[in-house]
């Protein structure tokens, strides 16, 4: 009879992976496991071996993204919705320092692309419903303002998150999605009242 799988066991092996990149530990299967009660063969048990855990934690990466990013509730106005979702993605990356390095690691594939794909999605979605509310120019194109809103939040993410930054400069993400929304045509007071509404529901930091 084959042995239940403890999705307990999936996630520890996951965030200690994750944990180690981070410290740029060579990633070994004993060292994996070393100090928990988990064999090396878990290893072969959950992920089919090593290359099944990169795919595996690259996942876990987007899988929280999309997580946080789906508490979002959408509202009467989409760019205070846009200025949530983009605070939420800084707020992942900060509570999930080490999943987020992952997350960029191309050279493991991802278990579900489309799933991580989903992420990006959403803010296309919202970027619409605010050229559609007439917040942005009829010839706005939602997939180039949500691709933009990521540049920024990867950056500032990068730079907090997994680099020399403090927690503090992530505040500069309020008025650079400001900029943007007004350049994709909104009206410059409107559109800071609505960053600003949205920022604070999901303030990262």
């Amino acid at each position: 009879m084959a042995r239940t799988k403890n999705p307990r066991t999936r996630a520890l092996l996951v965030e200690r992976a994750a944990q180690m990149l981070a410290r740029r530990e060579p990633v070994t299967l004993r060292a994996l496991v070393a100090g928990t009660e988990v064999s090396t063969m878990a290893v072969y048990t959950y992920f089919d071996g090593i290359d099944g855990l990169w795919r595996a934690v690259r996942q876990e990466g987007f899988t929280r993204l999309a997580a946080e990013l789906a508490t979002v509730r959408t509202g009467p106005d989409p760019v205070r919705d846009l200025a949530a979702l983009g605070a939420g993605y800084l707020a992942n990356a900060v509570a999930n320092p080490d999943l987020y390095r992952a997350m960029f690691d191309v050279t493991a594939e991802l278990e579900d692309a489309p799933a991580a794909g989903a992420t990006l999605g959403l803010l296309i979605a919202a970027a619409a419903r605010a050229r559609e509310a007439g917040r942005f120019a009829a010839d706005t194109d939602p997939e180039a303002t949500a691709l933009r809103m990521w540049v920024i939040g990867h950056g500032l993410a990068s730079l907090v998150a997994t680099g020399p930054l403090p927690d503090a400069a992530l505040a500069h993400g309020e008025p650079l999605l400001t900029a943007l929304f007004v350049a994709a045509g909104d009206e410059p007071a409107r559109c800071s009242r609505s960053v600003a509404r949205g920022w604070r529901s999901r303030r990262p930091g």
